[in-house]
């Protein structure tokens, strides 16, 4: 939300389509049978655009990361700016499809204390879109998809060279000028300071996930040592503490060796839960029983 609040750049709520349509369109889209799929995507309309407004962007031929950016060009049209972006973490898990998808794209990694995020997730509401059977129900479950998802985001920064950024989100509400300062030259957007005043210009009824979207940025707003029990940050560490020490965030045990084989048992699990998601999501959406679930939204 901060950096929607750009007058260059439109950044949307979590979009959730990228992996569907590109499932479905591999390669070179057909432009109608991509528009159909539009229609299925109720998305859109939260966002408040027509798949007809992005239908004249669609030509044949198009690679699929040009179809969906046609997407975003056109919300980003909408709002009268030049330059959009996405920020669904969701996508933590398929950031070698999206960068595929996007070879030129630039990629803002922002990471948190894992534990801090583990009590965030762990409390979202049954029912959230994030939060299905592959997804943690445990703080060691949490550690093992957030290392993962980490390295990975720094081996496709390895890859990416001047085209990566990662800060940390602690950093970022403790000197929010001075990190979205950082983040401006990156990104070769213009510093503008209203985009530190986005507390309460959102309305977050309707995004469980994000209610401290209501608050300016808050350091501490959760802290693993006053609300974390010490067993559950202890399994943590077991999975993660190689990656929490890299990051420079401390550890109960810093002269341990990570992951324990406690903690490598528990990465074994996510590995196979993750493959079998991706496998069992691939087929759906891949198959008429994604359209009979999406029927179009006229």
């Amino acid at each position: 939300m901060v950096l929607d609040r750009n007058t260059t750049l439109a950044i949307p709520d979590e979009s959730f389509f990228m992996l569907p349509l590109a499932r479905r369109h591999r390669g070179r889209i057909k432009a109608d049978a991509f528009y159909e799929d539009l229609r299925r995507l109720p998305r859109l309309r939260e966002w408040d655009i027509e798949p007809a407004d992005v239908r004249p962007r669609l030509g044949d031929g198009m690679t699929t990361g040009e179809a969906i950016a046609a997407i975003f060009e056109t919300y980003a049209a909408k709002q009268g700016k030049p330059r959009w972006g996405d920020k669904t973490p969701l996508y933590m898990q398929h950031l070698p499809r999206l960068e595929r998808l996007f070879p030129d794209a630039l990629w803002l990694h922002l990471v948190r204390d894992g534990r801090d995020a583990a009590l965030s997730f762990l409390a979202l509401p049954e029912g959230f879109s994030g939060k299905t059977w592959a997804q943690p129900r445990t703080v060691a479950q949490f550690a093992a998809r957030w290392k993962v998802e980490i390295e990975t985001a720094r081996e496709l920064g390895r890859r990416a060279g001047n085209r990566y950024l990662e800060l940390r989100y602690e950093d970022l509400v403790a000197e929010p000028e001075r990190e979205l300062r950082r983040i401006c030259e990156f990104a070769s957007l213009p510093w503008e300071p209203e985009m530190l005043a986005y507390s309460g210009s959102v309305d977050v009824s309707k995004l469980p996930q994000h209610q401290r979207l209501a608050q300016p940025p808050t350091p501490n707003v959760r802290n693993w040592r006053e609300e974390m029990p010490a067993a559950d940050a202890r399994a943590f560490e077991d999975v993660a503490g190689d990656v929490l020490r890299d990051s420079g965030y401390e550890l109960l045990s810093p002269e341990a060796r990570y992951p324990t084989p406690r903690g490598r048992r528990e990465l074994a699990r996510f590995r196979v839960l993750y493959r079998s998601w991706n496998t069992t999501t691939f087929a759906v959406q891949s198959s008429p029983l994604w359209t009979r679930s999406h029927p179009p939204v006229d």
